[in-house]
């Protein structure tokens, strides 16, 4: 067998948020300072999480919204909706290239438009799903969008009927004429709300991240708020 090619992409890391087993890191591909398509680095392993020991700098620290990141990567695995997936080389390491400040990629967000197909909805959510049958390829699974403003984050409790409550903390905001809720998971806004007290918060001027993730057990493709970035 011929040895492996690894390729670098230079990524601005938009995304590093919680998911099974790992994390989902995803960001805009840098050309010099022109940003030229999403890219997510993804494992081989169930739910393609990336581990702590594959995404950690030399340094052992952890990589943040807005570096600007090299990461060695074997092949492009793109699959349905989610076509931005690249394999990671798990043996060589990420290398902080930079970073940006949030005024910086205002350029790079939309501020109007669907986020996906709309019209269907989780038990606590609005709009935060839709059939794994209607994502489309064509669409991608990863979009930045900027708010002026009305964005509102919501703690609140679930599964108390089933025995297993747990806190979680949800966006609420209206985008392109739509009103979205849509659970967070990005894991630095979580840890910071998940344990105040229920209800409402508000926050000011924000970049999100959205995520339309792979196929769940109940064939839907969840939407997800990836990573909040005070404007």
């Amino acid at each position: 067998m011929g040895a492996k090619l690894t390729t670098v992409k230079r990524i601005l890391c938009l995304a590093n948020s919680r998911k099974p087993d790992g994390r989902c890191i995803a960001g805009l591909e840098l050309d010099g300072a022109r940003a030229t398509g999403w890219i997510r680095p993804i494992s081989s392993r169930t739910h393609e999480a990336v581990s702590y020991d594959e995404r950690k700098y030399e340094d052992g620290s952890e990589p943040q919204v807005l570096d600007i990141i090299d990461i060695p990567l074997l092949y492009p695995q793109p699959r349905g909706h989610q076509q931005e997936n690249w394999v990671l080389d798990s043996s060589s390491r990420w290398v902080k290239a930079g970073s940006v400040t949030p005024s910086q990629i205002s350029a790079l967000a939309a501020i109007s438009g669907p986020l996906w197909k709309n019209g269907w909805h989780t038990h606590n959510g609005l709009h935060d799903c839709l059939p794994a049958e209607r994502a489309d390829a064509a669409d991608g699974s990863l979009k930045l969008i900027h708010l002026g403003h009305g964005l509102n984050l919501r703690v609140f409790v679930i599964g108390e009927n089933f025995g297993n409550p747990r806190r979680r903390v949800q966006a609420d905001f209206h985008f392109g004429g739509v009103q979205y809720n849509i659970t967070v998971t990005d894991p630095i806004i979580e840890g910071a709300y998940r344990d105040r007290a229920i209800g409402e918060y508000a926050l000011g001027a924000s970049y999100l991240t959205i995520s339309l993730g792979e196929r769940f057990a109940d064939e839907r493709c969840h939407k997800f708020v990836a990573a909040i970035i005070g404007a």
